[in-house]
């Protein structure tokens, strides 16, 4: 069994930012605080993106403090033919070792409980022993937690269905029809993808709304201000998609042009070959892709019961990390701080709220 001030839960982009700046703060590693991470070596979530998500699709990989994604590319590089999910972990590797980072492996969270009333301290149970802290970031992100809404006849379905977490190629569906269920842009992104080698149908819940301009900072901010709003009142997070709309890529542009981005509402149920909507119409299909992204990978917290009725949970502090009703406990990916850039601000804000709560400064 290990003590420390602070346990970190996750090694991705928001758990790494906080290992740096406990650090900074005077933090010995393993000693005063350690980076719990379930995955099999560093990388976080971009390890198991699928292959063809490159350096020049991805929606933006935000530079760690104290070290430039740039510096570990190769000078020459190309950012078409890159994989995202080589790069960004040999990224991730290169910072853990240059920065003497105490992340263990394995080191997967299965349940936090409530803290002892004797020491105070969090008991956080993982792989190769549990860890009593005082403090907990938590940084699990959302990969682990892929949403597939339920409709009627799921079960009868003939033919694949699979989430975007297990995406891999579009090749696997060549010669297959593909309805493809989601509004976001992972969605949009596969639908291209897809629509180049076999025929697809692209579903939604609601019209999606493409941008024509720019994507400015000034458009960022404002989308995350109004995420950041809903966290604060205890609402669950909505996406920053859902308040910017999808950007009109090139490569959108193009499948646009090739009639691919003709959305149908969404559709009524599953039929064994394919889907039925209210209408009584009908497509065959031989696949459904679910991209219908992620929910809040934080299972392993219910004991702490830090969910209101509604589902969400009231968070507080300058980058909405702090959890109200637990001062002692920081979210980081929840809310506003979902992205590369939000998790490098809120590590910093995040380790300095919760190192004053815990007399440490």
């Amino acid at each position: 069994m290990q003590h420390v001030d602070v346990a970190v839960i996750g090694a991705g982009q928001a758990g790494l930012s906080a290992a740096y700046f406990l650090q900074r703060a005077g933090l010995r590693a393993w000693d005063d605080y350690v980076v719990l991470d379930g995955a099999p070596a560093p990388g976080g979530a971009w390890q198991f993106r699928w292959p063809s998500l490159t350096l020049e699709t991805v929606n933006g990989v935000h530079d760690l403090p104290g070290m430039a994604f740039a510096d570990t590319l190769a000078p020459d590089v190309d950012p078409a033919h890159v994989p995202a999910s080589s790069a960004v972990p040999e990224y991730y590797a290169a910072y853990e070792k240059h920065f003497a980072l105490p992340v263990r492996r394995p080191g997967r969270v299965s349940v936090v409980c409530d803290r002892d009333e004797t020491t105070m301290r969090y008991r956080v149970e993982a792989e190769q022993g549990d860890v009593h802290a005082r403090g907990l970031i938590n940084c699990t992100g959302t990969w682990e937690h892929p949403f597939v809404p339920r409709y009627p006849g799921m079960e009868t379905f003939t033919g694949r269905q699979l989430h975007t977490r297990d995406y891999t190629s579009a090749e696997e569906f060549r010669g297959e029809h593909v309805v493809v269920v989601g509004g976001g842009i992972s969605a949009v992104q596969l639908l291209d993808e897809i629509s180049r080698v076999t025929t697809t149908t692209w579903v939604t819940r609601r019209e999606p709304v493409f941008l024509e301009r720019d994507f400015t900072p000034e458009v960022g901010r404002a989308a995350v201000a109004q995420v950041e709003d809903r966290v604060r009142r205890g609402l669950p997070p909505g996406s920053v998609v859902s308040v910017t709309g999808l950007i009109l890529t090139p490569s959108l542009r193009e499948a646009r042009d090739r009639g691919v981005l003709v959305r149908q509402p969404m559709f009524a149920e599953v039929t064994p070959d394919g889907v039925r909507w209210d209408d009584g119409t009908a497509t065959r299909a031989d696949v459904i892709l679910w991209a219908t992204g992620f929910r809040s990978a934080l299972d392993h917290l219910a004991p702490l019961r830090l969910r209101g009725p509604g589902g969400g949970i009231t968070m507080t502090g300058a980058s909405a990390t702090r959890v109200a009703a637990r001062p002692t406990v920081h979210l980081i990916g929840y809310g506003p701080s979902a992205s590369t850039i939000g998790a490098n601000r809120a590590g910093r804000t995040a380790v300095r709220e919760l190192l004053q709560e815990l007399g440490e400064t």
